[in-house]
């Protein structure tokens, strides 16, 4: 049966919340972005690993950035799309971007966020490349 899911989007939810990669969330997520059009919701995900990544690198200014941009994107999106939370994860992307905002009187390390899966299926295939991990920029 063939799932519901597209493998890149399946690779990009993986590499979230698993590999905590967010260069290779972004390289996954803007093929899928490209391919179906520019969608704003692959966008706004990809723009909040992207404000990880480069908050995780020290660039602050791209880190507020991107996670505005994410937001904007994010917003009109259903609560609960794609088989994520993606409620939880505005609210999450707010209070990280509301800290960066305050970066210069209350620093903070580095944290990830979490996809929260909401359907079986995905959360399976997530699973599923655990134990069988991709390399890089594979796509099949």
């Amino acid at each position: 049966m063939a799932s519901q899911y597209d493998r890149l989007y399946v690779l990009f939810v993986y590499y979230f919340n698993v590999e905590r990669d967010y260069f290779e969330c972004h390289e996954v997520m803007e093929e899928l972005w490209l391919e179906e059009g520019r969608d704003t919701l692959y966008q706004g995900l990809l723009q909040v690993a992207v404000g990880l990544y480069h908050y995780r690198n020290g660039n602050n200014g791209g880190a507020v950035k991107l996670m505005t941009a994410a937001l904007e994107k994010l917003e009109g999106q259903p609560d609960d799309v794609l088989g994520i939370d993606l409620k939880r994860l505005r609210e999450d992307s707010r209070i990280y971007l509301d800290k960066l905002h305050r970066l210069a009187e209350e620093p903070f390390a580095f944290y990830d966020l979490d996809i929260r899966i909401l359907d079986a299926e995905l959360s399976a295939l997530v699973e599923e490349l655990k134990l069988h991990p991709p390399s890089p920029h594979e796509e099949e």
